[in-house]
C-alpha cells in the first residue's frame, strides 16, 4: 500500500468517525477528542486507540462496535482493531474548537 493510499484511507476513517456519537453527547467522537491513534498498516489492517469521557460510559460497547463496523466498511480496510485506552485521561482540552462551541463551553 502506498503512502497516498494510506492517507486516503485515513481521511475516510476520520470521515466515518465523525458519524459516531455517544447517545448522551451531541458531538461526534472524533471532535470530542476521543480518538487517540489511527494507524493504517501496509496490509490494510487498522489499529485505533480511543477513550471515553468517562471510564464508566454506559454506551461504551455500542460505540466501540459502531466504530469497528464503520471503519471495517471502508474500501481498502481489511480488519479493524479498536483498543479502549484510559491513558492519557480524556479532558475537555482534547475537543476541537467546534465541539467546545457546540457544547457551550466557549
Amino acid at each position: 500500500m502506498t503512502a497516498e493510499e494510506k492517507t486516503r484511507i485515513e481521511e475516510r476513517i476520520v470521515d466515518v468517525l465523525r458519524t459516531v456519537y455517544d447517545p448522551e453527547i451531541p458531538v461526534n467522537i472524533y471532535d470530542l477528542g476521543l480518538i487517540y491513534k489511527v494507524d493504517v498498516h501496509d496490509n490494510g489492517d487498522v489499529e485505533l486507540d480511543m477513550t471515553f469521557t468517562s471510564p464508566t460510559c454506559p454506551a461504551a460497547d455500542f460505540i466501540l462496535e459502531d466504530v469497528r463496523q464503520k471503519v471495517d466498511s471502508i474500501e481498502g480496510v481489511m480488519n479493524t482493531n479498536v483498543n479502549f485506552v484510559m491513558e492519557p485521561t480524556w479532558d475537555q482540552s482534547m475537543m476541537t474548537e467546534e465541539a467546545r462551541v457546540e457544547l457551550g463551553l466557549e
